[in-house]
């Protein structure tokens, strides 16, 4: 309490206890008025009528500086709220716009001037629409106040004008203000600048869209596209065709050149991309190095087919990146709506089935979608799904292809590869159902149980006195870069007895280059339990050669697409003679598969190749039925 309100109080409180003696003084003279007599009474009744009067006037100025006291006090107490309101009014980082009852400006904020660039001046006694957008239309203002009408306030975003002429979003609230009587006294408004909220959203938008390596539309803005394309076509009868582009071999330069030259292509081929295509084609990475091309009003297959040979064409130039050139090529898959597909989806699909077909036939080249790949794509679905059961049926066999030494042509080893004997259909042949469980990730499954297979027979073959020295077990990528490898593999030689030194473990080249690091960690473990180690398929995985000195093979296992031609094409055989040469200066042996004709194991002999396998030799039978005496003369 300050000093002047503790004043105040005791002159208040003297003026109040005066009062009461007053009071009880003339109490006690009107109690012995009866007793007196009548002169006396009559001077006692004078001096009564004067107490009583200066009791009343004491009473009276008690009460009057009483309620000067309190009266003060209310009047200092709202104008501190008063002033603490205008402070925060004019801090706040709200505008404030306030009009009276017929809607004319009578008061705004700083904040309103810093965010509107209007001053003060400009717009007291001036209307609110004075900062209209345009972008709103009747109905939008007739809400706001039948809203105002009915509960008094309104919220929502609006866009309005500042003094520059910016557009801008607001997130605004407005109150109607009564007085005492329930009348209208004034409108608040209370508005926020969103402009910064508003660019993150369409910032997030964008990126949720778009490709953020190439800037191009990603799958989910492509399908939504695609989707909006099909209903336009469909209704105007018109034809689509989505195209869909993979980069041939794309893995290779990222392994051998970096990621960082990997991203630099993406960039560079999706740049000259988007100079092919005229308005109405929707270019869109969907991932990796894959591209989709969506054209509308385009129904014939030939107008999709030039378009696809324009983008093989396009990547013929090389691309310079970083002072170098690199040279790409493209496999293009086409998918038509209606003919091949009525939704996006489907027909994202079929292009897949189409692109699959053009890769399969050599690259660098373009396939259209059939009837006959859908079928052929519902009979992979069914073969997943009865292999998973042949895996629990214990339907799956293991078949015994022997190898030679092409020297003495003694049978030295055997080679397990895996046949699946179908309940209906018989032998299914391993080219049907192995890319089917590559694809699933059954193979990993299915390499463990022919490991274990293997090592049991061999370990039962050494015990039967039969003179094998190795016996082979092919290891898919899938098992291969799995850390738990090493123990399957410790695991089998332990329970099976066998020696290390008679598994050999073949691993294609291509499974070696997707990961070298992981994959000499890997062999590297493998060779610490003593088992052999080959290099399956070589000549087909471009191996860098810095790469493969580093590992611990024993063994390359020239491919048979190499030695088909032996010895009669010159390529084939001088490609031979460079993979036998390079595995001898490094000390590995070499062994060539697929080997059907006398003339080819000949070749061979005569370039100094160990060991041969394939048809000529024997065919990979059961291993009740192979003929250890079996050595068919090579001269």
């Amino acid at each position: 309490m300050t000093v002047y309100h503790r004043s105040a109080m005791r002159g208040a409180l003297l003026y109040l206890v005066l009062s009461v003696v007053w009071l009880q003084l003339v109490g006690y003279l009107l109690s012995s008025f009866f007793d007196q007599s009548a002169d006396q009474l009559r001077w006692q009744l004078i001096n009564g009528y004067a107490w009583v009067l200066v009791s009343a006037g004491l009473v009276f100025l008690a009460g009057v500086r009483i309620s000067r006291l309190f009266g003060k006090g209310e009047h200092r107490a709202d104008g501190e709220r008063l002033r603490q309101a205008a402070a925060v009014f004019d801090c706040t980082r709200e505008g404030v716009l306030v009009t009276d009852p017929n809607g004319l400006i009578v008061h705004v904020n700083r904040a309103f001037m810093t965010i509107t660039g209007y001053a003060r001046d400009e717009v007291l006694g001036r209307r609110p629409n004075l900062f209209k957008s345009g972008r709103h239309g009747a109905d939008f203002y007739q809400e706001m106040f039948a809203s105002l009408g009915s509960r008094g306030e309104w919220s929502g975003e609006i866009w309005n004008r500042r003094k520059s002429g910016e557009i801008y979003p607001q997130w605004q609230t407005i109150r109607v203000v009564r007085d005492d009587n329930g009348q209208v006294s004034h409108y608040v408004a209370v508005f926020s600048d969103i402009s910064a909220i508003k660019d993150s959203e369409h910032e997030l938008a964008y990126l949720a869209h778009h490709d953020p390596l190439t800037g191009l539309p990603n799958r989910l803005l492509f399908s939504d596209r695609a989707e909006q394309a099909l209903a336009s076509s469909q209704l105007h009868k018109r034809g689509c065709a989505l195209l869909l582009v993979d980069l041939d071999h794309f893995k290779n330069i990222n392994d051998s050149l970096g990621h960082h030259v990997g991203d630099q292509l993406l960039k560079s081929v999706a740049e000259r991309f988007r100079g092919l295509f005229a308005p109405g084609v929707t270019l869109a990475r969907l991932g990796g190095d894959e591209f989709a091309v969506l054209v509308e009003n385009c129904s014939q297959p030939a107008q999709a087919a030039v378009l696809a040979q324009r983008i093989i064409d396009a990547l013929k130039e090389p691309l310079r990146l970083e002072n170098q050139l690199l040279f790409i090529n493209a496999s293009v898959g086409i998918s038509l709506f209606p003919g091949d597909a009525l939704s996006a989806g489907q027909l994202l699909r079929n292009a897949d089935s189409a692109l699959f077909k053009a890769k399969s036939a050599g690259r660098d080249g373009y396939a259209l979608y059939t009837e006959e790949l859908t079928a052929h794509a519902q009979q992979r679905v069914e073969i997943a799904f009865e292999l998973r059961r042949a895996l629990q049926q214990q339907e799956l066999r293991v078949h015994y292809q022997p190898v030679h030494d092409l020297a003495t042509s003694r049978l030295i080893g055997v080679e397990a590869l895996v046949r699946w004997e179908h309940p209906e259909r018989g032998l299914v042949s391993p080219a049907e159902f192995i890319p089917i469980a590559e694809r699933t990730g059954l193979i990993a499954q299915i390499d463990a149980w022919v490991m274990e297979q293997a090592c049991r027979q061999m370990r039962q073959w050494q015990e039967a006195g039969v003179a094998l020295s190795f016996v082979a077990v092919n290891v898919s990528s899938r098992l291969f870069a799995r850390r738990e490898l090493y123990e399957q593999v410790a695991r089998v030689l332990h329970v099976s007895g066998l020696d290390p030194a008679c598994l050999e473990l073949e691993v294609t080249e291509s499974a070696v280059m997707d990961d070298p690091e992981v994959a000499l960690e890997q062999m590297h473990r493998l060779r610490e339990l003593g088992v052999r180690l080959a290099i399956d398929d070589f000549g087909t995985g471009y191996s860098s050669l810095l790469r493969l000195k580093r590992l611990p093979v024993q063994k390359l296992k020239i491919d048979q697409g190499f030695v088909a031609g032996l010895p009669w094409d010159e390529d084939d055989a001088a490609i031979v003679q460079v993979i036998i040469a390079l595995a001898r200066s490094m000390g590995m042996q070499v062994q060539a598969e697929g080997i059907e004709q006398r003339e080819q194991a000949a070749f061979l002999l005569e370039h100094a190749c160990g060991m041969g396998q394939g048809y000529w030799f024997g065919r990979p039978v059961a291993a009740h039925q192979l003929d250890w005496d079996r050595a068919p003369a090579i001269n």
